[in-house]
């Protein structure tokens, strides 16, 4: 799998790069360490170098950027795990077979587009902008539900609005407690409270 091609053709033609996903055999701990790590720090990069260099309003700060940076990596990487559980969780509910490496692969790559699109995050003032992109994201997964998961194409849409709703939550959640985390690691609790 090259990061890049796969990056692009999951982009620009998704029907067609399901199906040769579907034709490989997931391999979780490549998938992460090969795709969804080098991806994750696409966002967290300009998320540092945005709080650090640009800042919003007058206020900029490294360390209230890497703690931003940090909670936005762990959170691609544990949430990537975390949504494919729900997903392979929910698999037989929906006429799907079980396969957690394929719902490894259809989080990960479905989370393509809201990765790069954190590039954005460089200018902390637009960086929400780029967590739109993540709504195509939500389009490529329900493409990949059928070729991955083996759902039954009338099953599909119900399978993709549970998982997504699930998936929200857990990110939230697992946001603000790693928000939480990494603001007292840094000491930032106070500023975080003033600012928002």
């Amino acid at each position: 799998m090259n990061l890049v091609d796969r990056a692009k053709n999951i982009i620009v033609s998704p029907k067609t790069e399901w199906d040769v996903v579907a034709g490989e055999e997931p391999n979780i701990q490549q998938i992460i360490v090969g795709y969804v790590v080098p991806l994750a720090l696409i966002p967290a990069i300009a998320i540092i170098l945005g709080w650090g260099l640009i800042g919003v309003l007058g206020f900029k700060s490294f360390t209230y950027g890497i703690a931003l940076g940090l909670v936005q990596l762990l959170n691609a990487i544990i949430g990537v795990f975390l949504a494919a559980f729900v997903i392979d969780a929910l698999a037989t509910s929906f006429g799907s077979q079980k396969n957690l490496g394929r719902a490894v692969q259809l989080v990960a790559f479905s989370m393509t587009p809201a990765w790069i699109g954190g590039i954005l995050s460089i200018f902390p003032a637009i960086g929400w902008l780029g967590t739109l992109f993540g709504l195509y994201g939500l389009y490529i997964l329900y493409l990949g539900v059928t070729p991955l998961m083996k759902t039954p194409q009338d099953k599909s849409v119900g399978y993709v609005i549970v998982s997504i709703i699930v998936v929200i939550i857990v990110y939230f959640v697992l946001a603000a407690i790693l928000t939480a985390i990494m603001f007292a690691i840094f000491g930032l609790s106070a500023l975080y409270g003033a600012r928002f």
